[in-house]
């Protein structure tokens, strides 16, 4: 393998008073990778989102972002240290617009969030960033519609625009087409493709299609531990993965 390692996880354990979620992870992401975590359900993937991104606090073991240790560190000062994450279920504002929210993120994460308030043409690079963010997502024709009214999967759309809006170097995308319907998923996976090739992204995933369509890498957890971490072709072909989801999960062949 190839590729700066940007985060990585050494010895990862997290107990729950004599319950292991999570034992001894081992996890390498790295710059540009696009990294699949899956697992069937109680495998541990929102446990060790959670230690990734700081909700919770490891019993042993050691987080690295970009080099530095940021096993202490709370959820804010990661996200500061360029590590953002969306969520499973949508956490937006539902009576601002996409144009509003967007102009708030904007305006917090380049030091402006005292001035958000002001009329939102007033600070020429907020606009033309909030412009772009609206035409990467599809967002555009629902600018100024109220969030609440918006289609589920334009919600999880500017979710993640929401996340970009931060310039992340590590986005952690946590089932992003959770409850999307059929008829909405198709635009939401081809702009998931089309995040920028500098963005690492780690993507928890359970729907199959976006995981082999995405993810270079994969690695696979089975009761809070690694089965096992490959290629999508060596993660399809591996007789282990199959056990694990017979009759769960469709492993593409």
């Amino acid at each position: 393998m190839s590729g700066e390692v940007v985060l990585s996880t050494r010895g990862l354990v997290k107990r729950f008073g004599g319950i292991t979620a999570t034992g001894n992870v081992d996890l390498d992401l790295r710059k540009g990778a696009r990294h699949a975590l899956i697992g069937p359900n109680g495998a541990g993937k929102t446990t060790l989102v959670n230690l990734l991104t700081g909700v919770l606090q490891p019993t042993a073991g050691r987080i690295t972002l970009e080099g530095r240790d940021i096993t202490g560190l709370a959820p804010h000062q990661r996200a500061r240290r360029g590590m953002v994450r969306t969520f499973q279920v949508n956490q937006l504002f539902d009576r601002l617009t996409p144009l509003e929210t967007l102009a708030l993120t904007v305006a917090q994460h380049r030091g402006l969030g005292a001035r958000w308030w002001r009329p939102l043409g007033a600070d020429r690079a907020v606009a033309e960033r909030c412009d772009m963010l609206l035409e990467q997502f599809h967002l555009t024709a629902v600018r100024d519609e109220p969030t609440q009214v918006l289609a589920y999967g334009k919600r999880r759309l500017l979710e993640i625009a929401i996340a970009l809006a931060c310039e992340p170097r590590v986005l952690l995308l946590d089932e992003p087409v959770a409850g999307v319907p059929a008829g909405e998923r198709e635009e939401l996976l081809r702009t998931v493709g089309s995040l920028p090739a500098d963005v690492s992204v780690l993507l928890i995933e359970h729907d199959m299609d976006l995981v082999f369509s995405f993810a270079t890498r994969m690695t696979v957890l089975v009761n809070g531990a690694v089965l096992t971490e490959g290629t999508p072709a060596e993660i399809a072909r591996n007789a282990e993965v199959r056990a694990v989801y017979l009759g769960t999960e469709r492993v593409h062949g």
